[in-house]
């Protein structure tokens, strides 16, 4: 069993994967404010 070296692990598929989530929820976000504004301009 190698020994752990702080520091020294390689995140770069962790990272990806934090950059595509954050992408998906201001996404997200955005599209759910389009809608509300959409509903309020027409009265629903």
């Amino acid at each position: 069993m190698a020994d752990h070296q702080h520091g020294k692990m390689d995140t770069t598929t962790q990272q990806k994967t934090f950059d595509g989530f954050i992408r998906m929820v201001t996404w997200g976000a955005a599209i759910s404010i389009g809608v509300l504004i959409f509903m309020a301009l027409v009265n629903s």
